[in-house]
């Protein structure tokens, strides 16, 4: 009887370190989306690629932008491992400046936090820069 009491004891805690060994991993493809320089109201959506490469289904909890101009859209179902999801970013491109734009995902996977950044430049071509040269000068010789 004691055997098998300790054999059941030992068989339980081998079981729950098994358990504690699997562990979901992200990895994206890059962590950084270069816009470029597009045009104001252009298509401001991108996506981030990622991959489980863990050993246990992937959740991720929340996604976050540092401005409400950044709108990211996360997975809805878990990602189980060895496959791929995708994190979708619309960016607001009626905004006429630098973009500079951290989206922070928070996940299950080992590392639990991710910073993602989005850059760019929107520009307007309707509209002439004060910084080109005049043709004419204002001082006359």
């Amino acid at each position: 009887m004691k055997q098998l009491i300790t054999i059941l004891f030992i068989g339980l805690i081998s079981l729950s370190i098994n358990a504690q060994d699997k562990v979901a991993k992200i990895e994206f493809k890059t962590d950084t989306i270069d816009y470029g320089t597009i045009e104001k109201g252009s298509n401001g959506v991108r996506v981030f690629e990622f991959t489980n490469t863990g050993d246990a289904p992937l959740i991720i909890s929340k996604v976050s932008s540092s401005c409400g101009c950044t709108i990211p859209k996360k997975p809805k179902d878990p990602i189980l491992p060895g496959k791929t999801g995708e994190i979708e970013v619309k960016y607001d491109t009626n905004r006429v400046n630098p973009i500079r734009k951290t989206i922070t995902v928070i996940s299950n996977a080992d590392t639990p936090t991710v910073a993602l950044k989005i850059k760019g430049l929107v520009v307007d071509s309707s509209k002439k820069s004060v910084l080109e040269k005049k043709d004419k000068s204002i001082v006359q010789q």
